[in-house]
Formats: C-alpha cells, sequence, structure tokens
C-alpha cells in the first residue's frame, strides 16, 4: 500500500473514498462544513443537518458528493474537541477512516488533514501512520476462493487544506511510508510460523533485507558462537536439532565514542525447554524473537532513512526445545564475558543468550546499548498490554527514550533496579543465577542483563507485554505489534 502527498486541491485527487477529518468545535466545524460543500457540494449538509455527524469522536458519517469531484464518496471522521486532540487521537481516526475504506472496497483513498489542525506536520505524519498501520494483515497463509477475493486499499494520498503551505509535507509521508513498513517488516517476522523462522532461516532473511535496504550483515554459526565462548547461547540452542546464529548488524560509518548497539532477543520458539510451558498459548511463542523483529526493522527503517548514525544490531537466534540434550535446570554456563549463571529455570533462557550479546557489545565501545526483549511476564502482570517496562543504569537515556515513545506512543515505563533486589538472583555455586523466584520477576531479569553491560549506558526494554497482542487495537494486529520499530527509529532521529 503505498503514501503519497499531492498538492491538488482535495476534491480533484482521484479517490473511490475521500476522508475528511472533523473537529467537534463549532468554529472549525463551520469551516470545514463551508469547505467541504465547496469542494463536493451540499450533500456534506444532509448528516449534519440530521444531527447525524457534529464532529464527536469516532462519529463518522458518509456522503456522496452532487458536486463534481474526483472522488466517488466523501467518510468524515470525528476528532472531537480540538483542546484534547493528541497525536494519537489522529492515528486513531487514521485507522477507523482507513478500515472503513477497506469495507467500502476503496482501492484509492484521499484523506484531508483536517481544517484548523495545530502542528500538521505532525498530524500529517500521525495520519500516515495510523492508516499504514491499521491495514496491516498477515494472511500469506490463507488461499482465498477466486470469488470471495479481498479488496485492498492500494493508495492513500493525503491533502492539505487551502491556505495551507508545508514545504516537507512530500517528505514527511515519504518518511512515514519507510518507517510503517519496517513495523510492518517487524510483525511479519513475530508472526510467521516455528517451521518458517528459525535461527538459519531468520539469518537468511535478514541478509536478504540487509542486501535490499542497504545495511551490512555478518552472521556468525555455531563454530564461531563456541570460539567466542558463548555459553548462554550454546546452552539454550542444545536441546533443538536446530543451531543457533549470532547475527551482527551495521548501518553507518564508524564514529568514535558515538556507537549505538541495539540488542534483540531472537529466540525464534520457546518451548520452555525442560521447564516446559503449558500447552495453551504455547504458540504464541513463535513471537518470542519479537526483541529481534524490532532491531531488524529498526535498521531497515533507518538505512531508508539514511540516518547518519552508527548503529551496530546483535541478535543471539536459538530455538528452546526439549529433548534429551537439553539444557537442564542446576546446569552451569560460562558466558562470553567469563561470568559464570546457574540455570535455575530453563524457561528464562531470552536473559542467557541476551547475557552473551551484552557483553560482546562491548567490543565497540559504545555511547549507549539497548536490549529489547519479550522477557518476563511478570512485566505483563505490572503494566498489561500499554507500556513496556523499561530498566537501566543511566537516566538520561531512559528520560530521551521515554520522550520518544511519548511522541510515537510507544510507551515506556521506568521500573527501579534496587540493589536489594539482587540478593534474589544470588547463586550458591555460581557468580549469578537466572531466575530470582516469584516476586519483581522483570526486574530480577533486569538485574541480571545488567550483570553482564560492563561501564556502557545501557537500558533494558521489557515487551513481553506491548509486541504481542492479544486482540485487535485501533492500529495493532492481533499478534505480533512490531513494537520498537517507531520508538528506537525516533530516539535514533534525535541521537543523529
Amino acid at each position: 500500500m503505498k503514501l503519497s502527498y499531492s498538492t491538488q486541491s482535495f476534491s480533484e485527487v482521484p479517490a473511490d473514498l475521500a476522508v475528511a477529518f472533523i473537529f467537534k468545535d463549532a468554529s472549525l466545524l463551520r469551516s470545514a462544513r463551508t469547505e467541504l460543500t465547496r469542494m463536493f457540494g451540499s450533500s456534506v449538509i444532509i448528516p449534519m443537518n440530521a444531527g447525524d455527524f457534529m464532529g464527536a469522536e469516532k462519529e463518522s458519517a458518509l456522503a456522496y458528493p452532487v458536486r463534481k469531484s474526483a472522488a466517488k464518496r466523501l467518510l468524515m471522521v470525528g476528532l472531537g474537541e480540538r483542546r484534547k486532540c493528541s497525536l494519537e487521537s489522529y492515528r486513531r481516526a487514521a485507522a477507523n477512516a482507513a478500515k472503513q475504506a477497506k469495507q467500502l472496497k476503496s482501492e484509492k483513498v484521499s484523506m484531508l488533514v483536517p481544517v484548523g489542525a495545530q502542528k500538521p506536520a505532525e498530524v500529517l505524519q500521525a495520519l500516515c501512520e495510523g492508516a499504514a498501520l491499521a491495514l496491516y494483515s498477515f494472511d500469506k497463509y490463507k488461499k482465498q476462493p477466486a470469488d470471495e477475493k479481498e479488496s485492498k486499499v492500494e493508495s492513500i494520498t493525503f491533502c492539505l487544506p487551502r491556505a495551507k503551505r508545508l514545504t516537507e509535507a512530500a517528505k514527511l509521508v515519504a518518511d512515514a511510508q519507510i518507517v510503517t513498513a519496517a513495523t510492518c517488516i517487524a510483525r511479519d517476522l513475530a508472526n510467521a510460523p516455528g517451521n518458517e523462522i528459525y535461527p538459519e532461516s531468520l539469518a537468511q532473511a535478514v541478509q536478504d533485507l540487509g542486501q535490499r535496504h542497504g545495511f551490512s550483515v555478518t552472521v556468525l554459526e555455531e563454530p564461531e558462537i563456541k570460539n567466542l565462548g558463548m555459553g548462554g547461547v550454546l546452552g539454550v540452542s542444545q536441546g533443538s536439532t536446530r543451531s543457533p546464529r549470532f547475527l551482527i548488524l551495521e548501518h553507518g560509518k564508524k564514529n568514535s565514542g558515538k556507537t549505538i548497539v541495539l540488542v534483540g532477543k531472537g529466540v525464534t520458539f520457546d518451548s520452555g525447554g525442560i521447564s516446559i510451558k503449558p500447552s495453551a498459548g504455547m504458540a504464541e511463542m513463535k513471537m518470542d524473537m519479537s526483541g529481534a523483529a524490532a532491531v531488524i526493522g529498526t535498521f531497515v527503517a533507518i538505512a531508508e532513512l539514511k540516518f547518519p548514525v552508527h548503529v551496530i544490531g546483535l541478535i543471539p537466534a536459538v530455538e528452546n526445545m526439549p529433548s534429551g540434550n537439553s539444557l537442564r535446570p542446576g546446569d552451569v554456563l560460562r558466558h562470553h564475558n567469563g561470568l559464570t549463571s546457574e540455570v535455575d529455570n530453563t524457561d528464562a533462557e531470552g536473559r542467557l543468550i541476551l547475557a552473551d550479546a551484552l557483553s560482546y557489545a562491548e567490543k565497540f565501545k559504545p555511547l549507549a546499548i539497548i536490549d529489547l526483549a519479550t522477557l518476563t511476564g511478570a512485566c505483563i502482570v505490572a503494566l498489561g498490554h500499554h507500556a513496556a517496562g523499561m530498566m537501566g543504569n543511566d537516566s538520561a537515556l531512559m528520560e530521551k527514550l521515554e520522550s520518544a515513545g511519548e511522541r510515537v506512543f510507544e510507551r515506556v515505563w521506568q521500573l527501579p533496579l534496587f540493589e536489594e533486589y539482587e540478593q534474589q538472583i544470588k547463586s550458591d555455586i555460581a557468580d549469578v543465577k537466572n531466575v530470582g523466584g516469584r516476586w519483581a520477576g522483570a526486574i530480577t531479569g533486569a538485574l541480571f542483563l545488567k550483570r553482564f553491560v560492563g561501564k556502557q549506558k545501557w537500558v533494558h526494554l521489557d515487551i513481553a507485554g506491548t509486541a504481542i497482542s492479544e486482540e485487535t487495537g485501533f492500529y495493532v494486529p492481533k499478534g505480533g505489534t512490531g513494537f520498537g520499530v517507531r520508538l528506537l527509529t525516533e530516539f535514533l532521529k534525535s541521537a543523529r
């Protein structure tokens, strides 16, 4: 689906459906009514006169132009009061409109930035994001009968009201296209079944994406992983017939002291190993590599956007399976930096592979390390599905990520790393234990990771509740959400 910007009058853009976003405020409602009547004729007044449409939030009405226009239909979508509208309000309104366009089998759609919108550049970008992300579907395994072929929105063209001039409009739309497409790549990777995406095939997919979008990819196989002493990666993968991979992604030129490292958990399927999970819901564990998917999607975005930053991506890719050769509770692993961990639960495997990646990151002498992982169910208990848990050792870095998250509505919330919690992961026989008991599981998981970071600035994002959605939202699908791509891209934009 293609996004574009047109300098034509809204009514002159060829479309199966034209969408106008309208505020409830009396003066703005009158302005919109006057503007739309001028372009489409008096038919737009009918729903307003009948009281069927007054610009209330979530309200919509369909009209058919009586004046000659290039649009077959006009959909009016309410925004509510302007003072209460956030960028998220615009994303949700655009998502609503895009879904209605799909139901109406509209292949070509035009959308008008609302008359009276403040900060039109930001509003334009939010409308692009909401519309594009709402139309995502993972249907590659569904066979549609020829006579039931689903109509899809093929293009959305954005317009500005009269007297509005926005020189960067075309670039904003093009950039939004890149970021939303990258988010959908992350969604596709997460939603793909375990027999399609496993360590070897994930590595191949990333290499293909690197060639297509312009970032470099190095793939380390099992012998090289063994030479690096990555006992966590080797230990978790030993129960599977699929051998592990360690992926190193790179964008931009080396810039001493300014490299940022992104680390993504790449467990392509997590059965729990010997500490096996209940069968109910286990199918979701194909998405336990959502952290890796977010990192990959971010690299696609920043490469296409040509951000002048040096970014390294590290993805330890494994499959966690039960077998006669599986990692056992009580086993001790030696990690890349020489520290040992006692495995108390084989279903706390993500931190074992991230430990190797985080310690390996030190070789790049980065300005900052950010890891993303569907690490703990405890984080979902704490924060639900509306925010990712954020923990780290640098308050300024966390504030920047929080600010970026607010702008794109991929929100993060800080949890404490008090030293008192460290007692819970103290091992009698190793340097650290991989679980800390029932309480504060998200925090003890992060404290485990902290042992492998060194002196670098570091933030851990536990995205267990935000990367996988149990139901369809405004513009978030059921399944893999692609959470983290827009957050990291926004963060890296200001990190230039």
